[in-house]
C-alpha cells in the first residue's frame, strides 16, 4: 500500500540481526520464523514491535518495524496473548536490529517492550542513553 501524500511510510525488518546472519541453507535447521516471532538455534527469542520517532513539524510518528530480544518466559507468553486485550507487563529486550543512525549501530540498545494487545505490535521505547536514536525518540 502507498502512503498518501500527507502519510509518512514506516520501515521494517524482515527477521532480526541473529536469523539475518545464519546463511539461507541452513535456515530450515537454525531458525523458526513468523512476520511477528522469531527463534533462532532453539536459544534465541525474538518479537517484532514499533519503535516510533517523532517527525518535525508533524503530527504523525515514524515508525520502524524492529525486532526485540526476549526472555523465553516472555515470548511465549506474548506468543499466547498476542490477540487478548493486551494486559500483559511491559518486558526488558535489547533491540536486535543492526541500523546505522547518525553513525552509530542500534544494534544492543536496551528497550522496553510495551504490549498492545488486540493482535497489534508492541511498542518499543528504548532506555535512557547518549545513543542518538534514544534523543531522537
Amino acid at each position: 500500500m502507498r502512503p498518501t501524500p500527507h502519510e509518512l511510510p514506516d520501515l521494517g525488518f524482515r527477521s532480526p540481526s541473529a536469523a539475518s546472519s545464519v546463511p539461507q541453507s541452513e535456515w530450515p535447521d537454525r531458525v523458526r520464523a513468523s512476520d511477528d516471532l522469531c527463534v533462532v538455534d532453539s536459544e534465541a527469542y525474538f518479537i517484532r514491535g514499533v519503535l516510533e520517532l517523532p517527525v518535525l513539524d508533524h503530527d504523525e510518528r515514524f515508525g520502524i518495524g524492529a525486532w526485540v530480544s526476549q526472555k523465553p518466559d516472555n515470548f511465549w507468553q506474548y506468543a499466547e496473548h498476542f490477540d487478548d486485550d493486551g494486559d500483559l507487563a511491559p518486558t526488558f529486550g535489547w533491540l536486535s536490529n543492526d541500523f546505522v543512525f547518525q553513525g552509530l549501530s542500534s544494534l544492543t540498545l536496551k528497550t522496553t517492550v510495551h504490549f498492545q494487545g488486540n493482535g497489534s505490535r508492541p511498542q518499543i521505547v528504548l532506555h535512557k542513553a547518549d545513543h542518538p536514536l534514544v534523543v531522537a525518540q
